[in-house]
């Protein structure tokens, strides 16, 4: 059986870049460079000496059609193509089909049964792994979490696509069960059912910050808007919640207050 598949890269889709980018670096200390795509402006997102996510202009097309700012999670597989139509056959959709990026990879924007969206993807060659990082340090991802219309169907689809395992269920009460789930490892992430106040599902992203207090600060202070937090974890990490100023929802986590 081949490795469980895990999240490689991710994206933010926005109606002004220059100002998210410049929020983002305040925020959670990115640095940022140009990724020197032909007839494409997209900004890398930078932690160290790792690029971890990137970031673009939705296409005017897209906000026409309704698209809103966002963040995409891009999962490493071996096929994109195979990947593709294993997500139809289960239920979900292909929004864009297999798609070769020069000099990059191959990659699929995809959503589950219940309409979340991520994509799939497969490089060209060896490339730096945000994930394989030291995932505690500013910039990298430190979890993973979707809000599910069903949490238990939503399991079962993308452990079978992707091989995740279960790790602990931790119970929230009147919300119902955090199911957390694994690629191989140490749990990466969690899935529940939505709250009924959520309007539709989504995968929310954690981005590390040196320590949440001062991150709050620089998240007001940049015109970011706080949902959630600051609030203590199981494992004693610290959280926030928000929206960026264009509007996508990111989250904040640090070991420390």
């Amino acid at each position: 059986m081949s490795a469980p598949s895990t999240f490689v890269w991710y994206e933010l889709m926005t109606t002004d870049a220059k100002a998210a980018e410049d929020f983002y670096r305040k925020v959670v200390g990115w640095s940022t460079q140009d990724a020197g795509q032909p007839g494409m402006a997209y900004t890398l997102l930078v932690a160290g000496q790792t690029p971890t996510a990137g970031l673009m202009t939705l296409p005017k097309e897209a906000c026409d059609q309704g698209a809103r700012p966002g963040w995409l999670g891009y999962i490493g597989v071996d096929d994109v193509d195979a990947y593709a139509n294993r997500v139809a056959k289960a239920g979900g959709k292909v929004h864009v089909p297999p798609t070769d990026i020069p000099n990059i990879g191959r990659f699929a924007m995809v959503a589950d049964p219940q309409g979340v969206t991520f994509n799939l993807f497969t490089p060209v060659s060896d490339m730096p792994r945000p994930a394989d990082g030291n995932t505690t340090s500013p910039g990298f991802v430190g979890w993973h979490e979707l809000l599910a219309l069903d949490g238990e169907k939503a399991f079962d689809f993308y452990s079978g696509l992707f091989g995740w395992t279960k790790a602990e269920a931790i119970d929230m009460g009147a919300m119902g069960r955090y199911q957390l789930f694994a690629a191989g490892g140490a749990p990466i992430g969690g899935m529940m059912t939505k709250p009924a106040e959520a309007p539709m599902p989504f995968w929310n992203y954690y981005f590390q910050v040196d320590g949440i207090g001062a991150a709050l600060e620089r998240l007001k202070g940049g015109g970011g808007t706080v949902i959630n937090g600051p609030m203590q974890v199981p494992g004693d990490s610290w959280i926030v919640q928000g929206l960026d100023p264009q509007g996508a929802m990111f989250s904040l986590v640090s070991g420390n207050a």
